[in-house]
């Protein structure tokens, strides 16, 4: 098989991870006969800078023409350009909706090898195994009339009926390939948008009689991830409550450097993992590259339809964490010190090619 794939490093430590997502991938292509042609791009801050646009044409262009992208992490600051604030971060949104990707997956699971490196006690998350399908593509981050004028600052909040359906039914279906459970967060005790949000979602559960479906409110959410994260499934969920709840659940793994992404619905998947720039550790060797590393997987599995190799990904990163290593953030135990960015990758590659599909 052969396919085409858009790296864009980013900013901050993304092309530290991004680097040893590479690694993994070119692993894959040797072991298992692949050929993936790797293309590089510039995205975010140093895109900016250099562009004066955090999303230039050309890297449109190549978005456009590949069978995948992937994403290191953009955003580093707010700065001013010929009078209006620019936000680097605003290249990846562009990125999202120019990919047409409205469904962003989150899974948070917990490998049995990083349960006794939890900041939670081992009974609240061993078997953890959600998902959070962020609806991408509405809500308050493209929402319009937004600003800062007259000592005023005020941000949108907006979704279509359309937009509310088609992300519940990416969660509905997906549910259906798991443990058929759907739960829906919202605010609807405050929120106009919220009670729009749940009147829709509710109505297209019952298309759906096969699964168990819920709505919880936001705030009792964020407390139940904690109290007792085992009772989700798959969260249902608009572009801000995502986000939030997404970065709080990496706590269940023990680090958000272990979360990978993917965002779907479009012609060209779009696959980053959870966190962000990191400005304060970038060039220090310590980043964690595991996030990076699974979105490979599940872009081998969701765009170029290779189970095994997805399979044989993860088996491999978690053959490295059961053999005691880590970067700094896992807290790596087995009386290991923790290894560097590169080191981590290069440990997960040399196991790639000793796992097998038992593994898997």
């Amino acid at each position: 098989m052969a396919g085409r794939v858009l790296f864009l490093p980013g900013d901050g430590i993304g092309p530290e991870v991004l680097r040893e997502a590479r690694r993994v991938l070119e692993a894959v292509g040797e072991v298992y006969g692949h050929r993936f042609d790797i293309v590089e791009a510039p995205i975010g801050d140093g895109a900016l800078e250099r562009f004066g646009d955090p999303l230039p044409e050309d890297t449109r262009a190549l978005a456009v023409e590949v069978d995948a992208v992937l994403v290191g992490a953009v955003g580093l600051a707010v700065r001013s350009a010929h009078g209006t604030e620019v936000d680097a971060s605003r290249g990846l949104l562009d990125l999202r909706r120019l990919l047409g990707n409205h469904a962003n997956l989150r899974p948070v699971s917990v490998p049995e090898a990083l349960v006794a490196r939890s900041p939670l006690r081992p009974e609240r998350v061993r078997g953890v195994d959600l998902v959070v399908v962020r609806e991408l593509l509405g809500g308050i981050y493209y929402g319009r009339p937004r600003g800062i004028e007259d000592g005023v600052a005020f941000d949108t909040e907006i979704y279509t009926e359309e937009e509310i359906r088609r992300i519940s039914v990416s969660a509905f279906e997906l549910a259906r390939t798991r443990r058929r459970k759907v739960t829906s967060i919202d605010k609807a005790n405050v929120l106009e948008s919220s009670i729009f949000w749940r009147r829709i979602a509710e109505g297209v559960s019952r298309d759906y009689p096969d699964i168990e479906f819920s709505s919880m409110l936001v705030d009792n959410c964020a407390m139940q991830l904690i109290r007792d994260p085992r009772q989700f499934d798959v969260l249902l969920t608009s572009n801000l409550f995502g986000d939030i709840l997404s970065d709080e659940a990496a706590v269940l793994v023990g680090s958000l450097g272990m979360l990978p992404s993917a965002s779907v619905g479009g012609d060209i998947g779009l696959y980053e993992p959870v966190h962000g720039a990191a400005p304060d550790i970038a060039g220090r060797g310590i980043a964690n590259p595991v996030g990076a590393i699974l979105s490979v997987a599940m872009m081998l599995d969701l765009t170029f339809a290779l189970p095994d190799e997805e399979g044989a990904v993860r088996a491999a990163v978690n053959r490295v964490l059961e053999d005691g290593y880590g970067t700094v953030d896992l807290h790596a135990d087995g009386g290991r010190a923790p290894v560097s960015t590169a080191r981590m990758g290069e440990l997960i590659v040399g196991a790639l090619g000793t796992v097998g599909k038992a593994d898997q």
